[in-house]
């Protein structure tokens, strides 16, 4: 999603690369919510509310992503490595914050 967009967005619409790609992230966490929102925690239907929380959520696992990477390049670990370290490291962050804060998920109730 977030490369069609910022295909369409800065080669074909000629928007600024980062203006572009601004827009092309927030169109994929858009996509990532309601796919989330629909498939992933099943639920009826949309919420501002919970949308709002999901970006949230989505930029604390991009700090994390971003701090994690700098740190373990500068601890001496290779940077594709930190990289997918830090991408996992965020994909944990992701999920949780989704699943507990986001959705509401109770492990206690499952």
């Amino acid at each position: 999603m977030n490369t069609a967009a910022l295909s369409v967005l800065h080669l074909l619409l000629r928007v600024p690369l980062v203006a572009a790609s601004a827009m092309a992230v927030e169109l994929a966490v858009v996509n990532n919510y309601v796919l989330n929102d629909r498939l992933t925690f099943a639920t009826h239907a949309l919420s501002m509310r919970r949308f709002v929380k999901f970006n949230v959520s989505m930029l604390g696992g991009l700090a994390v992503n971003v701090l994690l990477l700098w740190v373990l390049v500068r601890g001496g670990v290779a940077f594709l490595v930190a990289n997918l370290l830090a991408i996992a490291a965020a994909f944990a962050v992701n999920y949780a914050s989704s699943a507990l804060w986001v959705w509401g998920w109770n492990p206690r109730s499952s």
